[in-house]
């Protein structure tokens, strides 16, 4: 009916024409003049839902006829006559059973792999099995493999790869896999259609046969009298040259778009180019698809660029509806990539993104919604992403865990927590609490907070006895959370499944709710709830399992789910994947993420065998994936309108064009001047839309730069008290004074904050002070062990990270000896006499008044005093001693006043900065009598300087150097200015 006596029917549509309207028209114009029930009995099977679909679509000119059947290639098993064979195992069974081998093997072999890669490995042996199902790879083939082995590694490999097959391998007789079960029904097939082949057209299209088994059922309907395969986006323009390189079985072949057309015409016993046209629709631009050919060309053919390239005619013709897009970055480019879509919206033009890399799909679906264009994108969402997949991959992470201040507040703050309760307890109430909480962990920590800190928390902070109890019991319901949370049993995976669903329940419900059905109300909901549905399901067959082996095996299931949302979506702007190009129904075409690791994505790394060993076995080449994006790249760049996108720069470093890309425009700068011309016609027109996408984040109004500011407010309202350690603030940066104690404002604490130099400055205070509260007279040996085990004792109370304080422990131990050494030598010129000694001064003449806490102070042999602050890092310099780190001496002169609490009032003839870094210097500078009046003198005076309506608070007045940040840059606008601006003087109210 469809090919010539004798012939396969094996047919092909040209890249760019419309795939189902050319398979609807060609089988129609075959039909004419046939009974109409023909057309109702043909069968038609396709490989995607979409396509499915979209056939569908294209019967439907408007005629009243019958429709023809239209199935997926996975459910040729559903027909009665395969009722016979048993029911396939389920993917996620199989995974389970082996990963309780892989989980065994890795005990075994540790070195193989790291214990968080059981579940990929596992899906990696799933997806092996699968493919020596489909290739007809036996375990005996794999056995045979020559394999050069000096560390063992593939004999290890082998060793567990044959106790796999002894379970799992094709000639083992137990329940099948889905592709085993379809290989069998092939082979029924092939056995009934060889005596008696259907009465009624039975036609393929849309799969190009990359995988063994649906290249046989392919092979089998093409030697049908009554059937078709249609091949999408089949290059008529290749030479026979060119076709024959491309069957020759190496890497460079495997990667060219239409190897797999050349290996199912070989599987048929024809040549590519006896391919035939299944319809005679031309496709939009002929003349492009000739420009593609040349520019895809194989590499032991690529010369032919030398002739045919300078001999070929109108470029302009073949890229005049061809724009190229080369974005600065990810941005410029999600930007271009919307306005494209918004304009085809608003001009009624059907048009698709096809792009494999879903962080751009979701960046443009998320910038079209400010213009209310709700894409479909075909792809849907990850369920690892959606509301419900958040929060239980929130749940399953801290599994075993104490809960951090962070981590605690990310579930707190999940839109799915407290859902289910009501009254005063409700969801505000929650919120608000939540963010009280937030502050007060942010201000006053701890790190960890654990129920007492929560129950403390919530009696301090309520207004009253209700809003108490209330907050009482928030808090309670917080600390059962954070408790459950914390088991870490081993148990079979059914308990773990449960037990997590319990501890979703519990956040949903809120503290007095108890309705969860928030959790799975939605569509995502949903989808998450069947996935834990098959996972009780399987349970038994998953095996023990620790907290964290749960937890991996849990995202991984997880990650593979997909939600779609079932809201109604613009029915004329798409987004798609790769595949999908294979359909080609629209009338613009957005080629985006050309670049190298995205299209196409980087191989990747097979476990089990290198490029050769494949080879060996008859698996399928790893450039095969390659070879398939390159073909729906060729069929999606013959639309009639098209745009290419990419980004010069990803998030982290410069990027590399797709090679596609790279070829096409190599191929025009070098052919002629023609394809020079036609190149930069295709950059301008993307350069246009590169502009508006810089605009369309640009307000519409420009501010001034700021001016390095210099606020004077009241007199009555400067600071009249500060401590030591400010006033060199007040010398070296006046704005964070003003901002600080004027304005009162305070920098929030993050939640996760990192082991400092200020939480490391205020252990190794504590550390000092405890060693020198319990002086004794020992020996080196037992002062540094007493030295180390204070210490130890002090990082274990005082820090609350276990890495910062192993790390800082390792330091201390380093110096530990010198640290002793220096602390010797010390209490032999004197006693201490103070430990962070607390100490005041008043200055009178300006109404001034200091307050510190001095390191410490020792008695001198003299009878004079010493006065020492411990520095984490390196002391300051002599010179910065004397004009800016004025800190000891002001607390000398607060000595020589008896400012100093249970401290006897003396004369200071020393200070000293000692450092305790990884190498203890300090800086000593000696004082003469007479010092302390002189610097209570500059204090005074420069406090009077502030006391005057002229003086402002400069910002940066005196940095250290012009990386020195402070706490207020922001608020300064500090950037906007530079240090070597002049202040501005602004007068405030």
């Amino acid at each position: 009916m469809f090919a010539s006596a004798g012939k396969p029917g094996l047919f092909g549509v040209p890249c760019g024409t419309n795939y189902p309207d050319a398979i609807a028209h060609g089988l129609l114009r075959r039909l004419d003049g046939m009974p109409p029930e023909v057309l109702a009995k043909t069968e038609i099977f396709v490989n995607t839902s979409r396509m499915k679909k979209d056939i569908q679509v294209a019967f439907e000119t408007g005629k009243t006829r019958f429709l023809p059947r239209t199935r997926l290639l996975t459910e040729i098993g559903l027909d009665p006559g395969f009722m016979d064979l048993p029911v396939p195992v389920s993917s996620l069974r199989r995974r389970l059973e082996l990963s309780q081998l892989v989980r065994h093997f890795l005990r075994q072999e540790p070195q193989f792999a790291i214990r968080s890669s059981v579940f990929d490995l596992s899906d990696s042996l799933a997806q092996l099995l699968s493919e020596m199902q489909d290739e007809g790879v036996t375990p005996e083939d794999i056995r045979n493999l020559k394999v050069q082995d000096a560390s063992g590694h593939w004999q290890k490999s082998l060793q567990f790869l044959s106790i796999i097959f002894e379970f799992f391998g094709p000639e083992v007789a137990r329940t099948p896999s889905p592709e085993d079960r379809l290989r069998q029904i092939v082979d029924r097939l092939e056995a009934q259609w060889a005596k008696s082949p259907p009465d009624h057209p039975i036609l393929v299209a849309g799969s190009t046969g990359s995988r063994g088994t649906t290249a046989r059922f392919m092979s089998l309907v093409a030697r049908l009298p009554n059937g078709a395969v249609i091949l999408p986006g089949v290059d008529f323009d290749m030479s026979g040259s060119v076709w024959n390189a491309i069957r020759t079985p190496d890497h460079a072949a495997f990667e060219h778009p239409q190897e797999r057309m050349a290996r199912i015409g070989e599987r048929l016993g024809i040549s590519p180019r006896e391919i035939a046209p299944w319809d005679e629709v031309q496709p939009p631009n002929a003349i492009r698809n000739r420009l593609i050919s040349l520019a895809l060309r194989p590499a032991p053919v690529t010369d032919q660029w030398m002739r045919e390239g300078p001999a070929f005619k109108d470029v302009e013709t073949a890229t005049e509806a061809l724009s190229l897009i080369e974005a600065p970055d990810m941005r410029i480019e999600s930007n271009a990539v919307a306005l494209i879509l918004r304009h085809a919206a608003e001009t009624g033009k059907k048009a698709a993104l096809i792009t494999p890399d879903r962080d751009l799909a979701r960046r443009v679906t998320a910038l079209l919604d400010r213009w209310d264009i709700a894409p479909d994108d075909s792809a849907g969402i990850p369920l690892n992403q959606t509301p419900p997949g958040r929060l239980l991959r929130h749940l399953v992470g801290f599994m075993g865990q104490s809960l951090s201040a962070e981590d605690l507040l990310v579930l707190l703050k999940h839109p799915l927590s407290a859902r289910g309760s009501e009254g005063d307890e409700g969801r505000g109430y929650h919120l608000l609490w939540t963010r009280e909480l937030e502050v007060h962990l942010r201000r006053h920590g701890p790190a960890f907070p654990e129920r007492d800190d929560l129950l403390h928390w919530a009696i301090k902070s309520g207004e009253d006895k209700e809003d108490k109890d209330a907050r009482y019991h928030w808090a309670g319901w917080v600390a059962d959370v954070k408790e459950v949370l914390t088991e870490a049993q081993e148990r079979p995976l059914g308990q773990h499944v449960d037990h997590l669903v319990e501890l979703g329940a519990i956040l949903v419900k809120g503290p007095k709710g108890e309705d969860d059905s928030e959790l799975w109300a939605q569509n995502a909901g949903r989808e998450v709830l069947r996935l834990i549905h098959d996972l009780r399901q399987e349970a038994e067959h998953g095996g023990t399992l620790t907290v964290l082996e749960f937890a991996d095996l849990f995202r991984a299931v997880l990650g593979r789910g997909i939600a779609r949302d079932p809201e109604p979506k613009h029915p004329e702007i798409m987004i798609w994947g790769t595949l999908e190009a294979r359909a080609l129904n629209a009338d613009l075409v957005i080629l985006g993420g050309l670049n190298e690791t995205v299209w196409p994505q980087s191989v990747g790394q097979d476990p089990w065998f290198s490029r050769d060993m494949r080879k060996q076995a008859g698996l399928l080449s790893p450039e095969q994936s390659t070879g398939l994006a390159a073909h729906d790249f060729q069929q999606a760049i013959g639309a009639p309108d098209v745009v290419i996108t990419r980004a010069k720069r990803d998030a982290e470093a410069e990027t590399v064009a797709s090679r596609w890309l790279i070829r096409l425009t190599n191929l025009m700068a070098g052919m002629s001047d023609e394809g020079r011309a036609a190149l930069a016609a295709m950059r301008e027109r993307g350069q246009k839309w590169i502009d508006l996408a810089e605009e369309i984040d640009r307000p519409d109004f420009t501010l001034p730069a700021a001016r390095r500011p210099s606020p004077r407010p009241p007199v009555e309202a400067r600071p009249r008290q500060l401590s030591v350690t400010r006033i060199e603030t007040l010398i070296r940066d006046p704005y964070d004074i003003y901002a600080s104690r004027i304005l009162r404002l305070s920098k929030l604490d993050p939640l996760s904050r990192d082991p400092d130099v200020r939480e490391r400055g205020t252990a190794l205070h504590a550390i000092m002070e405890a060693y020198l509260s319990q002086i004794a007279d020992e020996s080196h040996e037992a002062a540094v062990a007493r030295f180390l085990s204070v210490a130890e004792d002090v990082l274990e109370r005082e820090v609350a990270w276990p890495s910062a304080r192993r790390v800082w422990l390792g330091r201390i131990r380093r110096v530990a000896s010198q640290i002793i050494q220096r602390e010797s030598a010390l209490l032999t010129e004197g006693q201490p006499a103070g430990i962070e000694a607390k100490g005041a001064m008043h200055i009178p003449e300006v109404d001034f008044s200091l307050t510190c806490k001095a390191d410490r102070i020792d008695r001198l042999e003299d009878g004079t005093f010493a006065i020492y602050d411990y520095k984490s890092g390196s002391p300051p310099s002599e010179k910065q001693t004397r004009y800016f780190n004025i800190q000891l001496h002001l607390e000398a002169a607060m000595m020589e006043a008896g400012g100093f609490d249970d401290v006897p009032r003396g004369h200071v003839s020393k200070i000293a900065y000692l450092g305790l870094g990884t190498k203890l210097t300090d800086t000593t500078l000696p004082l003469e009598p007479g010092e302390d009046v002189k610097i209570r003198k500059r204090l005074a005076d420069l406090i009077k300087a502030y006391d005057t309506v002229e003086q402002g608070y400069s910002a940066r007045r005196m940095m250290a150097s012009v990386r020195y940040t402070t706490d207020f840059e922001h608020l300064s606008r500090y950037g906007e200015w530079t240090d070597s601006d002049e202040p501005v003087p602004e007068d405030l109210a």
